[in-house]
């Protein structure tokens, strides 16, 4: 399996992933949510962005073909969630649960895995390095991601701590605007992408 290693290519993959992913930017999301009653088990967000990237990129372009969704509907979608959830974080308002009763709910696959981590941006990005890097270095760097975002996750509280509420809570502000950005552009170069091949 590791004929084609290569540690450059390795380190290229693996900085594209971790940047289009983004998992620090997670830790004021996980943390609201954990206000809320939401719990997340890093091993298990961890484990399941492994399968995801995997997954997909194997069986990505396959998988929508069969209902009929290109890429581009694809990432469509996911970034109308991500702007939601920005949303809340930015006016700190709960979206989707109007029962006044506090309910436990694990929140690890949905919304922290996806679309936070193994987002429409992140998947997208990831079909399209396989044509710069041989499957191996891919593969490990998702594995090494998969990893930081266990460590990042499971440190959540630690982080809190060294941080402090008021920076947090700024820096929830901060990334629920960049988060807003990301879904904007997500939502118009694919909206954009999905017009011009209707032309076609």
């Amino acid at each position: 399996m590791l004929a084609n290693f290569n540690f450059q290519e390795f380190v290229g993959a693996f900085f594209i992933l971790f940047a289009i992913m983004n998992v620090p930017g997670t830790v004021p999301v996980v943390l609201n949510l954990q206000k809320k009653r939401n719990f997340i088990k890093p091993a298990k967000a961890g484990l399941a962005t492994f399968i995801i990237f995997v997954a997909f990129f194997y069986g990505g372009n396959a998988f929508l073909n069969l209902f009929g969704v290109d890429i581009s509907s694809f990432a469509v979608a996911g970034s109308i969630i991500i702007f939601i959830i920005a949303l809340s974080m930015i006016l700190d308002i709960e979206i989707g649960n109007s029962n006044n009763e506090a309910v436990d709910k694990d929140a690890t696959i949905v919304p922290v895995v996806f679309p936070l981590i193994a987002g429409s941006g992140s998947l997208t990005t990831l079909l399209s390095i396989r044509a710069h890097y041989a499957t191996e270095n891919i593969l490990l760097a998702v594995l090494a991601n998969s990893l930081v975002v266990y460590i990042i996750l499971k440190s959540v509280r630690k982080i809190e701590k060294i941080a402090g509420i008021v920076v947090l809570s700024t820096i929830q502000k901060v990334f629920g605007i960049i988060l807003l950005t990301i879904a904007v552009k997500l939502f118009t170069t694919n909206l954009a992408t999905m017009v011009h091949n209707l032309h076609l």
